[in-house]
């Protein structure tokens, strides 16, 4: 049967023979559906039901109250592709683009002259104060408003270069499902990213039904203005914080309030946060997504330059954390397509 396709209909008669063939017991109860269908059955799934079970049953020693459900995600690579360059890094590329074919003289700089010729390539070589001043360069100087809209219209058509989707699409289906099985479990879910939180507030919310006041981001400093007769902030060409390393869980203590009982991350870089999380006093569940799956997404651990992944496995050994394998938990990685994209 393996490829067989059956029309709607088709299966629609077939079930209903199958009932007028073995009729459902009377005592049967109709079990409630999967809520997390693209996980495979296994320890990572049953790990994370069996704790979503205890933290909402009253009387269990694992309940927790709605107030204190907080659960935070790290964002490229852990809910969107980010390989082979993320998906800001692409957007700065463009901006700069669009930036020099207005002023030309943007080009003379070695860094900025080197991005224009060379592309995806460029960007994923950047040290850490090329990619500061790139940001500054093509985020600021515009209105908070004006920096949501182009944002925006850049995600409306960009497209990741090898799973060939817009990258708003570019999203995992499983991730989805557990933003969703949580939310429906109380809890509050939050994006905690190494990102710019303005990019991020930009996509958030269709992406994820994650709402903008629950983005925690990099940022560059705004400041207050009048612009005809208009209160506004505007972007300066300063950063202001980055929210990477131990940077997440500072940021997730100033703009929360509250430790979280669940974080999930992919990288190093997230390291500091999980720890944070796993050394609360009550019930916690911490998780890693590992990139085993380069057939269907991309493979990369301890070796990666953009996410390494190697302090981290070694702390989810010690520590009896959850690893989630790409290829061995999910069913799918991408949600159906919308266009001609791939799953």
């Amino acid at each position: 049967m393996s490829g067989f396709l059956m029309s709607p209909s088709r299966r629609a008669i077939l079930a209903g023979a199958a009932l007028l063939v073995s009729p459902m017991p009377s005592n049967a109860q109709t079990l409630p559906p999967d809520p997390l269908p693209s996980w495979r059955d296994g320890k990572a799934k049953q790990t994370i039901t069996a704790f979503v079970h205890s933290v909402v049953t009253p009387g269990s020693p694992g309940f927790v109250p709605v107030a204190q459900r907080i659960a935070v995600f790290d964002n490229d690579g852990t809910l969107w592709v980010e390989e082979p360059v993320p998906a800001q890094g692409m957007f700065a590329l463009d901006r700069l683009r669009a930036m020099a074919a207005r002023d030309p003289s943007l080009g003379e700089s070695p860094v900025y002259k080197n991005m224009l010729e060379k592309g995806p390539d460029a960007v994923a070589s950047l040290n850490e104060s090329d990619i500061a001043d790139v940001l500054v360069r093509t985020h600021s100087g515009m209105t908070t408003e004006e920096f949501g809209h182009i944002a925006k219209e850049w995600l409306a058509t960009a497209r990741h270069p090898r799973v060939r989707r817009l990258y708003k699409d570019a999203v995992y289906q499983p991730q989805l499902e557990l933003l969703a099985y949580l939310r429906a479990n109380g809890f509050k879910t939050f994006l905690v990213s190494g990102g710019g939180t303005e990019f991020l507030r930009a996509l958030a919310e269709e992406a994820y039904g994650i709402p903008p006041e629950q983005v925690v981001g990099s940022s560059g400093k705004t400041e207050f203005e009048m612009r005809d007769g208009r209160p506004v902030l505007v972007k300066r060409p300063e950063i202001g914080t980055v929210n990477d390393g131990a940077g997440k869980p500072a940021n997730i203590n100033l703009h929360v309030g509250r430790r979280p009982i669940l974080a999930f991350g992919n990288a190093d870089s997230d390291l500091p946060m999980l720890q944070w999380t796993a050394a609360g006093a009550g019930p916690h569940l911490v998780l890693l997504l590992h990139h085993d799956d380069a057939a269907r997404e991309f493979a990369y651990d301890r070796q990666s330059l953009l996410a390494r992944l190697d302090k981290g496995l070694e702390e989810a050994g010690r520590s009896g954390w959850t690893v989630v394998s790409m290829a061995r938990d999910w069913n799918t990685v991408f949600p159906p397509a919308k266009d001609n994209g791939i799953r």
